[in-house]
């Protein structure tokens, strides 16, 4: 009997570990300026795209940032969150583990929403026209052209 329950609990603990927890700020409903940033971690590095704006979005620059951006009208901070996740990597099976908290955006009046997520699946360039690569930073090495300082210094503060 003692060998059953332990094999219980591993399988429960297994099972918990890939459940998302009860995270209320993913069902907040944002506005034009609600941003969310989904911080993608796995086996200590960061998952950051190389992103290319223009002045149409906002000025000439090449920063590297994490996957999110702008929710769209009605749409909640979680929804946001996995909508902008999966066009900019194609990353569909993203796990939540909790919210980090909230920074200005780069843009006037903007509020990023920070969530710490995991995930299994390798990122993909899906939108060139927007981002040319991809890839896994050391946490304590982000680059130097990293988009927001303030939510550089979030990680520092909760991760």
């Amino acid at each position: 009997m003692h060998g059953v329950h332990a094999a219980t609990v591993r399988f429960c603990l297994a099972r918990l570990k890939n459940m998302e927890v009860s995270i209320p700020e993913l069902e907040h409903h944002g506005d034009l300026h609600t941003c969310s940033s989904a911080v993608i971690i796995r086996e200590g590095k960061i998952l950051l795209g190389l992103r290319h704006y223009t002045p149409d979005k906002w000025k000439t620059i090449s920063v590297w940032t994490t996957p999110g951006g702008r929710c769209e009208a009605g749409e909640s901070v979680g929804d946001g969150l996995r909508r902008e996740t999966s066009e900019e990597t194609g990353i569909t099976s993203l796990t939540v583990r909790r919210f980090l908290g909230e920074v200005s955006g780069m843009a006037e009046l903007d509020t990023l929403w920070v969530f710490l997520c995991e995930t299994t699946e390798e990122p993909t360039l899906m939108e060139p026209e927007k981002f040319s690569d991809w890839k896994w930073f050391p946490l304590a090495e982000l680059p130097e052209n990293f988009i927001n300082p303030s939510l550089a210094q979030l990680l520092v503060d909760t991760i």
